[in-house]
């Protein structure tokens, strides 16, 4: 059984934000796998079936961003997750918009869902698909509310194309063989495949 979580903020004034970025993504993976979202458990939406032939649970936590954590926590102690059947889609300011990076552990970089989910598990050793949202503009606190613009819109929807296939080639292939198609290209830099 895989997990893949998406973090985001619940409710429609948050909506099509950057934060929100990871709730795309994971809709993006229900649709193709005709997976509906529309049970409440878990701290969140929830819902269950097979993605590229193996079992899934897919989760959207209503907790808020900064309390991701015990979404996570829930589910994977309900399903006896293991941290390396565990993926976690989230916004990134570090990347630029569309940028996909792929990484198995690593600090939360600033990101308080990230932090969250790290503190309620006791561990970083889990695997996150981290989506470019571009750098801070402004108030840091406001950006990653703030909408994409119409210039970035086309990226944008291409990136959370891209992201679920990222997700089905990391089900069905594996965290090393997701890292190695989608951190690498002509626009990554160096680095960027490593775990």
């Amino acid at each position: 059984m895989k997990l893949i979580v998406g973090l985001g903020n619940p409710g429609a004034k948050y909506a099509g934000t950057r934060h929100n970025v990871g709730f795309e993504v994971v809709d993006r993976v229900a649709s193709r796998g005709g997976i509906g979202l529309t049970t409440e458990k878990f701290h969140g939406w929830f819902g269950r079936g097979d993605v590229c032939g193996e079992p899934v649970v897919l989760l959207k936590p209503t907790t808020f961003m900064n309390r991701s954590g015990r979404a996570v926590l829930a589910a994977g102690r309900f399903y006896q997750i293991e941290l390396e059947d565990l993926l976690v889609v989230v916004d990134d300011m570090a990347l630029p918009v569309g940028r996909i990076r792929i990484r198995r552990m690593g600090s939360s970089g600033g990101h308080k869902g990230v932090q969250d989910i790290i503190d309620r598990l006791g561990t970083d050793a889990w695997c996150r698909l981290r989506l470019g949202v571009g750098e801070r503009i402004g108030d840091p606190l406001s950006y990653p509310l703030s909408r994409f613009d119409d210039g970035e819109q086309p990226i944008v929807q291409q990136s959370y194309e891209r992201a679920a296939d990222a997700v089905a080639c990391w089900i069905e292939h594996g965290a090393e063989a997701a890292m190695n198609r989608f951190n690498s290209g002509p626009t990554q830099e160096p680095g960027d495949g490593e775990p």
